[in-house]
């Protein structure tokens, strides 16, 4: 715990069973209360390998996709009365140690989502960002904070730490269930006034490590801009599902 908080750490897993254990051991065990793992009908061991590190998982019985897995891990962890939720990917992409940063932030009462971003501290193209990556995630979030009016130094990352009460405000069973997920609950969390922060987090991409292609990259970028075409257009009077309390 931090600050009297119970912290649990959710990962929605899609075959992981080579990188899970590496990154479970690294999560500081002194401050996390639980790990949650939702695996999302993986035909490897991830589930096998969870349960012999002792996390606590749920398997969906068919794919569903990324950002349907991200609402189990959700629902999950407040049947387990979290105070903070840390979203964080089983691939072993990013670094777990910071895990204690990001919970701090929240348990501080100073943010309500706290982003790990691979922007700040210049460690992306260095970890072994794809190039084509890196400038599409500069120009798309350029692009995001223009259209809402935030400074954040990316959207695109799956490393998270918010407050669990967030996750009731939000309307999240409206939102995409593949990848798309994560940019609508940051446009919604903008949108509805919570405070947003975030901090440096050097990353790892190697073989083992989950990655789009560029095909589907490109698929998601224009899914992204229509999501903010869509909280631009709300704005304006025309009423989104998305955007309503």
């Amino acid at each position: 715990m931090l600050h009297g908080k119970k912290i649990i750490v959710v990962m929605p897993a899609y075959f992981a069973e080579k990188t899970l254990e590496d990154c479970f051991n690294a999560i500081p065990q002194d401050i996390v209360d639980l790990v949650l793992l939702v695996d999302d009908a993986s035909s490897d061991a991830t589930i096998a390998v969870a349960q012999r590190l002792g996390i606590v998982t749920h398997r969906h019985a068919r794919n569903q996709g990324y950002g349907a897995n991200q609402k189990t891990c959700y629902a999950n962890a407040l049947a387990q009365g979290a105070d903070i939720v840390v979203m964080l990917h089983p691939d072993y992409q990013y670094e777990p140690r910071l895990i204690t940063a990001m919970a701090a932030m929240v348990a501080s009462d100073v943010y309500d989502l706290v982003i790990g971003s691979r922007i700040l501290g210049n460690t992306a193209l260095a970890g072994g960002m794809p190039r084509y990556k890196y400038l599409a995630n500069r120009v798309l979030t350029a692009l995001q904070n223009l259209i809402v009016g935030s400074k954040l130094s990316e959207f695109h990352t799956g490393y998270r730490a918010f407050r669990a009460s967030l996750l009731k405000e939000l309307p999240l069973e409206a939102n995409s269930d593949d990848f798309v997920f994560d940019t609508q609950f940051l446009a919604q969390a903008v949108h509805f006034g919570f405070r947003l922060g975030d901090v440096p987090v050097p990353v790892r991409y190697f073989d083992e490590a989950s990655s789009i292609n560029f095909v589907n990259s490109s698929i998601y970028a224009m899914k992204t801009l229509m999501a903010f075409v869509q909280w631009h257009a709300h704005r304006i009077g025309f009423k989104n599902e998305l955007f309503e309390p």
